[in-house]
């Protein structure tokens, strides 16, 4: 099943005539060979002129006339002007040359006939491009190669399809893929006389199966068996993409060379991807030897203009050379072969498309109802599993978990989901999970994973086990050459043994087909949709929630209050930052600001709680701010609120002559700002912060006291009001003192606004809560 490398681009290629083995195959530059197979012969011609500019050196052989004899010569000149106006007619008729071959001519060698086969093509030798003298058409040679007509022909060129109307017929009758590799390989080997044909499909990684077999009654059968990719390389494929048939009449040939083997016109070998004699690989042809066929032919089988797989022809009776007609008809079945797989493989993929769209459908538009949990949908009837087939599936989505099928083991699909999501990628899926991830050291039972990373470490984990395989291959795949000495030299050749050689698959699952992997995609985008949906709904109810409870401060004679929220430019966010203002029985004002940790429902959930509980506590309490910070710390543990949060609590009292007392607490909040009327300014910094509220309950609380003018402006604030990606926190702090000490004869409404404006002209980063209070006494009763 060896094949011939294509070098690609980024291969730097061997010069001609280097000795080839295993260690420099894949740069041996077979499609420039500089030679051919001696079946036939070759000529290239340059087709204004038609003047022969190369010629294999066999040409005498066939036509009499030796190849230096050839060169400048016309085409007429050699071959005969019966024969060169053939030649002409079908090169000036419209379409593709190849679509017209052959071109049945009868040569006059030596005073007698003979009758031959001019396979035509043309050769790129130049692509148009930009020269310095002006533009550089595209050129081309017209390459003609002659085949022997042994014997009578088995039917004209034109009647190809009438030789295998009654194949194509029953092709078209075939009710099941293997019938249909049944049938060609059958009727191949009835076309063309091989003793062994062979239907050989690849798989996803390109070890090709042999699927179907038609052979002499003598032969051992090699039906079932695989061989690895490494027998037909990734070069050689592409080449049977481009030229679908190819033949080697003896592999004991001995390569007929082309003079001058660099093209005149461009100074390279010419390029015989479409040559039909062109030599091939001698790793290729001791391939071949060591399997013991003395005669070859490869048929393409195409799906998408992709190498599907191969009708491969041995014989083992000697050389075999069917000629060009029963060739281009088994090309004909291999071609309506590739059609008919297209087709049986569409219709299957339609079949399931339907299912799978109908399901998809379903989930989607169940997924529109907001008053079941995502995870119930999805997880209900149909399920996840008739999407994508497996052992199990599990689902984190909304704070919601739940598994349908088999379960993993507790902690194990969140640790897949984050494996999954440090790729990077939309889809994540592996038959071997247990290789590729070790450090996660799952179960032996699961050995394939298909996940859908989502965001805020939500996911979907499909989950499959063990598939064990067993897999019959034509020799050991992992000895595929052996060492041969040749004089005082080591060479390393192709295996000799294919025997058949069973290999145990283990540790891995059912693939994930390509088919699966774009459902999968489809269905996250259909998911991201659904979430943002809904996370716009809840983020409206908790938008509402919020500003409900940010309400207006109180209205007083001696104090002048403002307060301003404004929520960050992030879509679909709520944040828990909040201000309360509130006075109580005695006539003291208790001012609050906080933030909550997090930045979503839940924090703005928790925010309200926060809000309420202090509220009760706070409201007809002669506690100072530290005492109350402590039963909210206690309150929080006591009711399982689960939240954390800094909170500044601050309790402003009047006292004589004007003044007023402002004692404060803080669980973590950044410091106020106060500026006296004289414009002092300065940060009410109590020294090292206290905790967080619910850290640590029962915690001490540190309470600080000062005296304040009349006139004096505090502001109170969230930590979005003066920290951004771009500057260092101090800094933020510094401009707020600045603004503040600027504004502190502006009403206290103006304060709020225009340091907004000045710190988060833009929009906020994060969300932002701001208090600003300014001592009035000259209305204090």
């Amino acid at each position: 099943m060896n094949g011939d490398p294509v070098i690609g681009a980024d291969v730097e290629l061997l010069p001609p005539e280097t000795p080839i083995d295993l260690s420099n195959c894949e740069r041996e530059p077979i499609h420039v060979p500089g030679s051919v197979q001696p079946r036939g012969v070759l000529l290239t011609v340059d087709e204004p002129g038609q003047v022969v500019q190369q010629a294999s050196r066999n040409l005498a052989d066939l036509i009499g006339v030796p190849w230096q004899a050839a060169l400048g010569r016309t085409l007429a000149e050699v071959v005969g002007v019966p024969a060169a106006e053939a030649i002409a007619r079908s090169v000036s008729a419209f379409g593709d040359l190849r679509d017209r071959n052959p071109v049945e001519l009868t040569l006059d060698v030596d005073g007698g006939p003979v009758p031959v086969d001019a396979i035509l093509h043309r050769t790129l030798l130049r692509v148009a491009e930009d020269g310095v003298d002006g533009d550089l058409p595209a050129a081309t040679a017209l390459v003609v190669e002659l085949e022997p007509a042994r014997g009578p022909r088995p039917f004209s060129f034109p009647n190809t399809y009438q030789a295998v109307r009654g194949t194509v017929a029953e092709l078209n009758r075939a009710s099941s893929l293997q019938e249909l590799y049944d049938i060609t390989a059958q009727a191949v080997r009835s076309l063309t006389g091989f003793d062994r044909v062979m239907v050989y499909r690849y798989d996803a990684d390109y070890n090709g199966e042999v699927v179907a077999e038609a052979k002499a009654a003598e032969l051992n059968s090699f039906l079932g068996l695989h061989y690895p990719a490494s027998d037909i390389p990734a070069q050689a494929r592409a080449l049977y993409e481009k030229n679908w048939v190819r033949l080697i009449s003896d592999v004991d040939y001995r390569p007929a060379r082309i003079e001058p083997v660099a093209h005149p016109a461009t100074g390279a070998p010419l390029d015989l991807t479409y040559s039909t004699l062109r030599s091939v690989s001698p790793i290729h042809v001791e391939y071949l030897q060591n399997m013991g066929v003395r005669a070859s032919m490869s048929i393409s089988l195409l799906r998408e203009d992709k190498l599907w797989g191969l009708i491969a022809c041995h014989h083992y009776a000697g050389p075999h050379a069917p000629p060009f007609a029963t060739r281009a008809a088994a090309e004909f079945l291999g071609s309506t072969l590739s059609l008919r797989l297209v087709d049986r493989a569409s219709e299957e993929e339609v079949h399931r498309a339907l299912q799978v769209r109908s399901t998809l459908a379903w989930l989607t538009a169940a997924t529109l109802d907001e008053d079941r949990a995502l995870t119930d949908t999805l997880l209900g009837s149909p399920s996840l599993l008739d999407l994508l087939p497996a052992d199990g599936v599990s689902v984190c989505l909304q704070r919601t978990a739940g598994t349908r099928g088999a379960p993993l083991p507790d902690g194990l699909a969140a640790a897949i989901a984050t494996w999954a999501a440090e790729r990077g990628e939309d889809v994540v899926a592996t038959d071997a999970l247990q290789s590729v991830a070790p450090e996660l050291d799952v179960p032996a039972e699961v050995c394939g994973v298909l996940v859908l990373p989502l965001p805020e470490s939500q996911y979907l984990v499909w989950h499959r086990g063990e598939a064990v395989r067993h897999i019959d291959w034509g020799g050991d795949p992992h000895n595929k050459a052996i060492a041969e000495r040749e004089g005082d030299e080591v060479r390393l050749s192709p295996r000799k043994s294919f025997e058949r050689w069973r290999e145990t698959v283990r540790d891995r699952s059912d693939p994930w087909t390509a088919q699966e992997l774009a459902e999968a995609t489809e269905l996250r985008t259909h998911l991201l949709e659904a979430l943002y949906a809904r996370q716009r709904s809840i983020v409206r109810a908790a938008e509402t929630l919020q500003r409900s409870l940010l309400t207006a401060p109180p209205r007083r004679p001696d104090l002048q209050v403002a307060v301003r929220y404004v929520p960050a430019t992030r879509e679909a966010q709520v944040g828990g930052d909040w201000y309360d203002v509130f006075t109580q029985p005695d006539g003291s004002a208790v001012l609050v600001i906080g933030d909550v940790v997090g930045h979503d429902t839940a924090a703005a959930a928790e925010m309200a709680q926060l809000r309420g509980v202090l509220r009760g506590i706070a409201f007809d309490s002669a506690d100072g701010p530290a005492r109350v910070l402590g039963r909210l710390d206690t309150a929080i543990e006591g009711l399982a609120l689960g939240a954390l949060a800094t909170v500044l609590v601050a309790r402003l009292t009047p006292s004589p002559g004007g003044r007023a007392t402002l004692r404060w607490s803080s669980a973590g909040h950044l410091p106020p700002v106060v500026v006296g009327p004289d414009g002092d300014a300065r940060l009410l910094d109590s020294g090292r912060p206290d905790l967080l509220l619910g850290v640590l309950p029962g915690t001490a609380r540190t309470e600080s006291e000062v005296e304040l003018a009349d006139g004096s402006t505090l502001v109170l604030y969230t930590d979005g009001l003066v920290e951004r990606r771009d500057q260092l926190f101090d800094a933020g702090v510094d401009r707020l003192r600045s603004a503040v000490t600027e504004l502190r004869s502006a009403p206290v409404e103006e304060v709020c606004d225009r340091v907004l404006a000045r710190l988060v002209p833009d929009g906020a980063e994060d969300d932002v809560a701001l208090v600003a209070v300014r001592l009035d006494a000259r209305n204090r009763g």
